[in-house]
Order: C-alpha cells, then sequence, then structure tokens
C-alpha cells in the first residue's frame, strides 16, 4: 500500500500521484494569518512547496467589471498583480489582483514582492484593512491559454473565485479573480452554525 506521502512525492512521475490542494476558505483569510505576517497560502499547504513562479505588476484602467466593484472614477487606475502558484511542481492557480491605485501608489503593493503578510498586511499599514471578504465561486472549462499555464489534462475544468476584500467602511480596496485547476483542489468552509 502506499502512503499519501509517497504518492506527493511521485508527482513528477504520475499525475494521478498529485495530492489535491485543500483551500480553506475561511481560515486563510483570518486577520490572526496575515496579520501575523504569514501568507494566506500558509494555512492551506501544510509542508508542501508553493511557489509563485509567475509575478508581473503593473498600473492599468480597470476593465468595466472590476471598476463597478471597486466604485472607481472613470479615469481612475488600478495596480494590477498577476501570479501563477504551483505547488509541488504542478501549477494550481492563475491569480490577477486589483487594486484602486489612489490607495496603493508608492507602497510594496506594486512591487513584486509585497513583503510578509502579503498585500492584505501591506493594505493595513496604509490604512485601508480588510476586515470583510466575499467570494464568488464558478466553473467551467477552461480557454486554450489557461489549459496551457495550469498544464491541464484534457477535460479538466476550471474553479473561478472572485474575492472583493473590504474595509470596516464598507470600502472595497481588492477584486483577486483566480482560476483554479478543478482537479487540483478540494474547497473547504468550516464555520460555526
Amino acid at each position: 500500500m502506499v502512503s499519501r506521502m509517497e504518492r506527493e512525492e511521485t508527482y513528477g512521475m504520475a499525475n494521478a500521484a498529485f495530492r489535491p490542494l485543500r483551500r480553506r476558505g475561511i481560515q486563510r483569510l483570518a486577520h490572526q494569518q496575515w496579520g501575523n505576517g504569514r501568507s494566506i497560502w500558509s494555512a492551506d499547504i501544510e509542508n508542501r512547496r508553493l511557489d509563485v513562479d509567475r509575478v508581473a505588476v503593473s498600473e492599468e484602467s480597470a476593465p468595466d467589471r472590476v471598476g463597478t466593484v471597486l466604485d472607481l472614477a472613470d479615469d481612475e487606475t488600478v495596480c494590477v498583480r498577476r501570479r501563477r502558484f504551483v505547488l509541488d511542481g504542478k501549477p494550481v492557480l492563475l491569480a490577477t489582483s486589483y487594486l484602486p491605485m489612489s490607495l496603493v501608489a508608492g507602497s510594496a503593493v506594486t512591487q513584486e514582492d509585497t513583503g510578509q503578510g502579503g498585500t492584505y498586511a501591506r493594505l493595513a499599514e496604509l490604512g485601508h484593512e480588510p476586515v470583510h471578504f466575499r467570494e464568488e465561486i464558478r466553473s467551467r472549462m477552461p480557454s486554450q491559454d489557461e489549459a496551457r499555464q495550469l498544464s491541464m489534462s484534457a477535460g479538466t475544468p476550471v474553479i473561478l473565485i472572485c474575492r472583493t476584500a473590504f474595509t470596516e467602511e464598507g470600502r472595497p480596496v481588492e477584486v483577486n479573480e483566480m482560476t483554479l485547476d478543478a482537479a487540483s483542489y478540494i474547497l473547504e468552509y468550516d464555520f460555526d452554525a
């Protein structure tokens, strides 16, 4: 009998051996996670290796859907952070974050490495601490580009998660659009009644 650990170690030889990532939707966004300098990913990955192998940061006009959610003026730009996350050598997630440039200009949010605690810790330092999150989840088949970037098997759908982060005053400060390889994830939501 092959242990779970042995299956994880053999991913490079057989894709079927990859153990899906358990995405802990509630715990990962808790203030004690990023507020103490930890990545929100550390709630999910246990002792597994997670790399961000592609990061691009730019200033752009917001897509209409994002501008509407962030309540931006027509001429207001956003800081766009595009990343690809790789777990145990397998690409699992594409993420694009949009933040109002008026909030983050000149800060570490506009750099590739945002520092300990990531974007949410930097927003808190800037006086725009996220205290409430909303996630919308859908699924569909991937585009050719998404399938290529995620090295997906034919016929595997993607999970789309759109997360909006809000301040105490209810101001939206980030929209994060994520594309997950559905075969690589288990979505877990653990909360009290």
